[in-house]
């Protein structure tokens, strides 16, 4: 499953959750809306980074699963629980390395025709918003 998620986003979240209990192989795309979520690109980057350290599932699970604590002290945070090389880390994700990386997915998503957060593809069919029943049974009937 391809999906487009914005790190600050609530329905993305939930979506998280969702999938995440789910027998599902997913690749994940940023696609911060910075007019709803004005942490969305920072978020993006400081999971791009945390992944240049092979921790972007842990920072992306992170990121989704507690957005109370969202804002730059946390996120320095997160990445020393990580045990992320935190010069590094911050270097990374103010790189254009990884600024264009997700500049580079959100354009996708718009070639793609996403148009909200969350957005999954499953079988090459998209499915806006938080999964909901059809999805779920499609995606359990896999396995």
């Amino acid at each position: 499953m391809l999906e487009y998620a914005d790190l600050e986003c609530p329905y993305c979240a939930r979506a998280h959750l969702i999938l995440k209990a789910l027998p599902v192989r997913r690749v994940f795309r940023h696609f911060p809306v910075a007019s709803k979520h004005p942490r969305a690109r920072v978020l993006a980057a400081a999971a791009e980074a945390a992944g240049i350290q092979g921790r972007f599932w842990e920072m992306h699970d992170s990121l989704l699963e507690d957005q109370a604590h969202l804002d730059q002290p946390h996120l320095w945070e997160r990445a020393e629980r990580m045990g992320l090389d935190l010069d590094r880390f911050e270097r990374d994700r103010r790189s254009p390395e990884v600024e264009e990386r997700v500049a580079r997915d959100f354009r996708t998503g718009i070639r793609a025709g996403v148009v909200t957060t969350p957005t999954q593809f499953f079988e090459g069919e998209p499915h806006p918003g938080v999964p909901g029943p059809d999805l779920i049974a499609r995606l359990t009937s896999r396995t």
